[in-house]
């Protein structure tokens, strides 16, 4: 028990510490799309609200909770999108937790007939904290049963740690009919999150992601008036982070079968080794169904990570869910600025 008490005490300091931390993750970052850059704000070219929820690691104690809800519309005459994105992540089983609220501005550029870039900028306000009151120490036991027999310990910490401070992130996506390639970089400032009043920068996170769709022949949905076809294609997607110490790379396909779309891929950096072990982490399946209507879009996906880390299959790998829903809000009677749709998958 004693040994548990001080693991625990140890993981409280390494997280709250000098020791540099890590931005939550979605394995469906394309159905988080203002937490993968800000640059896709307004980037449907409707109004869209979703909301994302991932459970880390639910078998073990150190698991992680994260969930997302997020607004953006876009701005035909000023070629601008504009979002707010709320975060919450909860690590382990202190209730280390990170709330963020972040704001969102992208602007549309056109480069030439089949090309457009859209620069995008972030600006946010976090708030940390941690709950002690979770912890044990070992004047609460019994030496020789075990048990707990004060509710309270001596060691007397303040059981209301928390701290707010501001962040800004940029991106940009560069996109043709077929093709994008997207880059975004959080955490410019590189903010002092530290709980305990020493210094604890939180590490710039650099990411890329890139992706080309291969279209088939379409087939076909609704009768008569109505009928319009239904999307046949195949994705290869990349994405790659740098945060710190870390590295994660996802590479995989994304497959549109309208309704179904089916995607798999894998997480890690084969060619990186951490502390002398290969730096594999996930396999990722993923399953989304879309329903697309004359004015909306409604897009539900779930997917599963198993893991093949040395952590093991028994943490109980990743559970996301995602549900995504856009409408149009421009009117019917006025032609639209720009017909060139990102052509990234939704999940």
């Amino acid at each position: 028990m004693h040994r548990i008490v001080l693991f625990v005490c140890v993981c409280m300091l390494l997280v709250v510490g000098p020791v540099t931390a890590q931005d939550p993750q979605y394995s469906q970052f394309y159905a988080a799309p203002l937490y993968l850059n800000p640059a896709f704000a307004g980037s449907t070219n409707q109004s869209r609200v979703g909301i994302n929820y991932r459970n880390q690691w639910p078998a073990i104690d150190a698991n992680f909770n994260t969930i997302s809800a997020f607004y953006d519309t876009y701005i035909e005459d000023k070629n601008s999108g504009v979002g707010v994105l709320l975060t919450r992540d909860r690590e382990g089983i202190l209730g280390l937790q990170s709330i963020s609220l972040a704001f969102q501005y992208s602007y549309n550029l056109r480069i030439t007939e089949g090309i457009s870039f859209r620069p995008g900028f972030q600006a946010a306000i976090y708030n940390r904290s941690i709950n002690f009151d979770k912890l044990t120490f070992g004047d609460q036991f019994d030496p020789l049963t075990g048990d707990i027999i004060n509710p309270q310990s001596a060691e007397g910490l303040n059981t209301g740690q928390s701290k707010f401070f501001p962040d800004i992130a940029a991106g940009g996506l560069f996109y043709s009919k077929r093709a994008w390639l997207g880059f975004a970089a959080h955490h410019l400032t590189q903010p002092n999150q530290s709980l305990i009043g020493e210094e604890s920068r939180l590490p710039m996170k650099l990411s890329g992601h890139a992706g080309l769709k291969f279209y088939f022949k379409p087939g076909e949905m609704g009768d008569g008036f109505y009928t319009r076809p239904r999307e046949r294609s195949v994705a290869p997607a990349i994405q790659y982070r740098h945060q710190g110490e870390f590295d994660q790379m996802d590479v995989g396909f994304y497959f549109t079968f309208e309704p179904i779309i089916i995607g798999t891929w894998y997480r890690g950096v084969p060619f990186k080794t951490v502390n002398g072990f290969n730096n594999n982490e996930s396999i990722v399946l993923l399953v989304g169904f879309t329903k697309k209507g004359p004015k909306d879009i409604l897009n539900i996906g779930y997917s599963y990570d198993y893991t093949i880390s040395q952590l093991g299959a028994g943490s109980g790998g990743a559970h996301e869910f995602s549900l995504v829903y856009s409408w149009s809000t421009r009117n019917p009677r006025k032609p639209p600025k720009d017909k060139l749709m990102i052509p990234c998958p939704d999940f």
